[in-house]
């Protein structure tokens, strides 16, 4: 199963995109999974990368649009979000330290523990896609 969401760059679509994505799922997975833990997981990691798009890549075009791309393919969830944003520099990306009361920086460390794959690819087909995958047996079934 493929789909995919064009939705404007403003956070008041975010209980679109939220319900975009757990609707798809749940209408193929229906009651094979644990759908409480699933759903928290994927709606966290989606809320994130989307919010980001919205606030950093995006906000000085808040007209650019965000295209979210979902995939279920046997076991295996992926994710891609594209942006038209100047893209983000992964070199420059120091892990948040919370000792150090660092106020950003914790969405990247977020979607790193909640998937079990995640890749930024920068300036690729004329957006940047940030792709997040996780397997559903690995989320005990």
């Amino acid at each position: 199963m493929k789909s995919e969401l064009h939705v404007p760059s403003d956070l008041k679509f975010l209980s679109i995109v939220e319900s975009w994505l757990l609707g798809c799922l749940q209408i193929q997975l229906g009651e094979t999974v644990d759908w409480s833990r699933l759903s928290s997981r994927l709606r966290l990691a989606l809320v994130e990368a989307y919010s980001n798009v919205v606030r950093h890549a995006h906000k000085d075009q808040p007209n650019a649009p965000v295209l979210i791309r979902l995939e279920l393919k046997d076991q295996d969830i992926a994710l891609e979000v594209w942006d038209r944003g100047d893209g983000f520099d992964m070199s420059t990306y120091f892990p948040p330290n919370p000792m150090d009361k660092q106020e950003g920086g914790y969405g990247w460390l977020i979607m790193h523990r909640l998937m079990d794959k995640v890749e930024y690819q920068l300036q690729s087909d004329g957006g940047n896609c940030l792709k997040l995958e996780v397997t559903l047996s690995e989320l005990g079934k």
